[in-house]
């Protein structure tokens, strides 16, 4: 239902594709049925999928909004947040080249 995050989702599906790193998504505050609905309309770029019906892991994780993107270092820590929606473009120019950065550090 959240139209950024059907905007997005292309450059997810694409992004997938990539096996040095894997995509994981949070359910946030949605019933896990339209999620599923969600995914079978449009593929599901995804290895793994968390369930946030409380609201309660996107505040730990400092979310203040839908779509947020966040590249998790080898080490567990955040490098890198994106807020808002991924576009083709700013996958090029910011997301992968903090994925780069992340998959190089020790």
């Amino acid at each position: 239902w959240c139209a950024p995050c059907r905007d997005e989702h292309p450059v997810l599906l694409a992004l997938s594709k990539d096996k040095r790193f894997v995509l994981a998504a949070l359910n946030y505050k949605d019933e896990p049925e339209n999620a599923r609905r969600f995914l079978g309309e449009v593929g599901n770029p995804y290895q793994a999928i968390g369930v946030d019906e409380a609201g309660r892991a996107a505040i730990d994780w400092g979310v203040y909004g839908v779509p947020e993107t966040f590249v998790v270092g080898k080490d567990g820590k955040i490098a890198y947040k994106h807020v808002g929606p991924i576009t083709a473009e700013s996958a090029e120019t910011l997301l992968l080249p903090q994925i780069e950065k992340a998959l190089a550090a020790h």
